[in-house]
């Protein structure tokens, strides 16, 4: 059985020294920095064994949007969402949300650690810009190589449609 946030919450500082924690809804609010250290630590623990990310994306917060009290949070953000499971332990869903700064969000690969990050981290990449440190093979998966900008994001500006492009 999956425990509390308080119960998690109070491993995790235990666990891993200084690391910086806040509680926000139902989920665990982690700095960047401190991120790969948690899911190692709640990976590798035998209490938890969280084994298996089943979904990681981002949210944007346009800087007009209040930013809330929790650990890391500002206004006009890329709020990074982890969703974790254990396979082995057949319980779960722990969720971590990360806050990054929407001018250059950057926060390190979980690939490392879930070998099922990979083609998301691409995907979040390619459609918020969120760019992960250690990544393998990070370049874009939906959108061509050529293409400006990231479509998720609030400021994206789409093309219309209905002009036609002047031959070069």
């Amino acid at each position: 059985m999956v425990p509390t946030l308080e119960e998690l919450k109070t491993a995790l500082e235990r666990g891993v020294p200084g690391v910086s924690l806040g509680v926000e809804g139902s989920s665990l609010v982690v700095e960047a920095k401190d991120l790969v250290r948690v899911c190692k630590f709640l990976k590798d623990s035998p209490e938890f064994q969280l084994d298996y990310v089943s979904n990681l994306t981002a949210v944007d917060f346009p800087p007009d949007l209040p930013a809330p009290t929790a650990v890391g949070a500002q206004a006009g953000r890329i709020q990074m969402a982890y969703h974790l499971y254990s396979m082995a332990e057949k319980h779960g869903r722990v969720a971590l949300k990360v806050n990054l700064p929407r001018d250059h969000p950057v926060v390190a690969s979980l690939t490392p650690l879930y070998r099922g990050a990979e083609f998301q981290e691409r995907e979040v990449y390619d459609l918020f810009g969120v760019t992960f440190e250690g990544h393998s093979d990070l370049r874009r998966i939906l959108m061509w190589e050529g293409f400006t900008g990231h479509p998720l994001r609030k400021d994206y500006v789409v093309e219309d449609q209905d002009v036609l492009e002047e031959p070069a």
